[in-house]
């Protein structure tokens, strides 16, 4: 897909941003200036908010916007109770702390409409650069963040408009993941394996779904759609996936859940109904988030080595943002590890 070109579209313009907040063009330009002891608190609030509602953003925007630093970057992800993003945020804090950056977070729960709004925030001048965990990729607003001087790192699968943008990506190949773990339970024995897959239509659930279906199809297995089930990718969700695939007749040997946390879901409604792990149901998980170690039996699962990734992602950002990158996206391809233990 690619992105349609700005001059293609009727901008807001200045006059646009003046009626709507309600000053004059002055006080507009005063405001993208940063001439502040000229604007009142409350004006200048207004004209910003204006200024996000219509999407306006001028040329030369990265000097009439941004004529400072903030010293400040953001972190957008999609959920901050999952312990996956704690771990990648303080690998990002330790490269932010190192340079005497301070760090925001923002949490989207994976919301399109959250995501966008994350990312009009950036045009308010509260970070100087953000790395993104998007679950939706908008590339207007996008464009809109970049064009306003704002360097962004996304982790996500790379996107050649926004790469020509100069967007950073940091690719984590968990369709590689998922074979990982499915090529692993098929060799232990097991030829019938359930999915807890995720919420359709995000990246996470697509890229491991494609690669549990590869690895069936390398060993000659077929695929039965009845055992890939959805889950909202907390424990409550692996639960009732776990659950459904239990009625299935006959029932999995194994079941490879596309995070740790529908792992542990699925591990608990196990137990509850008398099911041994590994014996009866083996469970494989993705993340090796710190607890998959301290739950019994400890979790079998692929490790995207979270904090240096959080580390190496916040790397690319931080070259950008001095100077040193090119004018070209770049693409920082991350690797994935099986880490065996006794669930499966």
């Amino acid at each position: 897909m690619t992105i349609t070109p700005r001059a293609q579209r009727k901008r807001p313009t200045q006059a646009d941003v003046a009626r709507r907040a309600g000053v004059s063009q002055a006080i507009v330009s005063y405001v993208l200036n940063n001439r502040s002891d000229e604007v009142a608190a409350d004006t200048r609030e207004r004209v910003l908010r204006a200024i996000e509602e219509l999407g306006y953003v001028p040329h030369g925007a990265a000097r009439s916007l941004r004529t400072s630093q903030t010293l400040t970057i953001a972190c957008i992800i999609p959920d901050i109770t999952n312990p996956f993003y704690p771990a990648l945020e303080r690998g990002i804090q330790m490269v932010a702390e190192a340079r005497d950056y301070d760090l925001i977070v923002s949490n989207t729960d994976g919301d399109a409409g959250k995501e966008s709004r994350a990312l009009r925030g950036l045009l308010r001048g509260r970070a100087d650069g953000a790395l993104m965990v998007p679950f939706h990729l908008d590339r207007e607003g996008i464009e809109t963040v970049v064009g306003a001087g704002v360097a962004l790192t996304l982790l996500h699968q790379p996107d050649p408009a926004l790469l020509a943008l100069g967007v950073d990506f940091v690719h984590v190949d968990t369709a590689l993941g998922a074979r990982l773990a499915v090529d692993y339970l098929i060799e232990r024995g097991h030829t019938r394996i359930g999915m807890i897959a995720g919420i359709p239509g995000t990246p996470p659930r697509e890229m491991r779904v494609r690669g549990y279906r590869e690895a069936l199809e390398a060993h000659g297995l077929p695929h039965d759609d009845l055992l890939i089930r959805g889950a909202d990718y907390q424990e409550a969700g692996g639960y009732e996936a776990m659950v459904e695939l239990l009625k299935l007749t006959p029932r999995p040997t194994a079941v490879f859940a596309a995070n740790d946390l529908m792992a542990f879901g699925a591990m608990i409604a196990l137990r509850e109904r008398d099911l041994r792990i590994p014996e009866d149901v083996a469970v494989i998980g993705l993340d090796d988030i710190p607890a998959a170690r301290l739950v019994q039996p400890p979790l079998t699962t692929v490790t995207q080595h979270t904090e240096q990734l959080g580390h190496d992602a916040a790397g690319l950002l931080f070259s950008r943002l001095a100077g040193e990158a090119p004018a070209h996206g770049r693409t920082l391809d991350w690797p994935v590890t099986l880490i065996r233990r006794e669930s499966a």
